[in-house]
């Protein structure tokens, strides 16, 4: 799509790009504690778990960030030992990208696409492969863990062609996850109300998770990943799919994401996302990138 088709997009559903620009400020603020840099907020995590970024402060009225602003940023992560990164909505605080650019960091684009409150997913549910049922899992689910660790196999192998890891390499995630606590961290969240879990499960074996995490009437569909040797059977979609049933059933309005690159969006198009906005992470540039 492009930046024409986008921008009449965001014309047409005004009040999209402020509800998500909430959200984004929402969601990390019931697991980290926040720290005020005028333009910027850092997210720093309390306890284990994923560590949360930096990005624009919501609200903020005076003078655009500038690269001494990231850069202040940028030592009080390592002084935390934290990763150093940023994540914001290009077409909320388009002037960031320059100021992060300067101060030594590469940015990453990853579309961001919506369903908002007047859009229909398309079609109905897509059919799962003979075997394969697609639910919400509870917190004491015996697949949890292997719900919690599948993503993590997919994403170590980007892209969309059948992959290598399969069902061995995912009992040993599985057990690591229950280890470490990642898969107890997610049972409290789905507790709590936090979090949703949807998988697509085979006899007995999880072949692809996602969730989403609403905050009021919104919500974001995250870490849908399908375990690599079972890619290529509408599993991400099939999940995707149960996920959006899931959150406009409990009264969310504004389900989004954000895909990896354009071939993912482009499964997720055929669910009724939109393209409507671009997702920036910036992080210290990668040896040999």
């Amino acid at each position: 799509m492009t930046s024409d088709d986008l921008e009449a997009a965001r014309r047409a559903l005004p009040d999209l790009l402020s509800g998500i620009e909430q959200y984004y400020d929402a969601v990390p603020r019931s697991a980290a504690r926040v720290e005020d840099f005028g333009p910027l907020t850092l997210f720093v995590r309390d306890g284990e778990g994923w560590p949360y970024y930096a990005r624009p402060t919501l609200g903020h009225s005076g003078p655009a960030a500038t690269a001494e602003d990231v850069r202040r940023v940028l030592a009080r992560q390592r002084e935390l030992d934290q990763p150093q990164a940023f994540e914001w909505v290009a077409e909320h605080d388009p002037q960031l990208r320059a100021a992060v650019e300067e101060a030594g960091l590469t940015v990453h684009e990853h579309p961001l696409l919506v369903l908002g409150p007047d859009d229909e997913p398309a079609g109905a549910t897509p059919a799962s492969p003979e075997g394969v049922e697609v639910r919400i899992l509870a917190a004491d689910a015996p697949e949890l863990a292997s719900a919690v660790a599948v993503p993590h196999l997919a994403f170590g192998e980007p892209g969309t062609a059948t992959g290598t890891a399969g069902l061995d390499e995912l009992a040993v995630a599985a057990r690591e996850a229950a280890a470490d606590g990642s898969a107890a961290r997610v049972a409290g969240r789905i507790t709590a109300g936090r979090t949703v879990l949807a998988a697509a499960v085979q006899d007995g074996s999880v072949l692809c998770a996602g969730q989403h995490n609403p905050v009021g009437q919104v919500t974001e569909v995250a870490g849908v990943g399908t375990l690599p040797s079972a890619r290529r059977q509408g599993l991400g979609l099939a999940v995707t799919a149960a996920l959006v049933a899931h959150a406009r059933a409990n009264g969310v309005r504004t389900v989004f994401l954000s895909a990896a690159d354009e071939d993912v969006a482009r499964i997720y198009r055929r669910a009724g996302f939109r393209p409507f906005a671009t997702a920036l992470i910036a992080e210290p540039a990668r040896n040999g990138a």
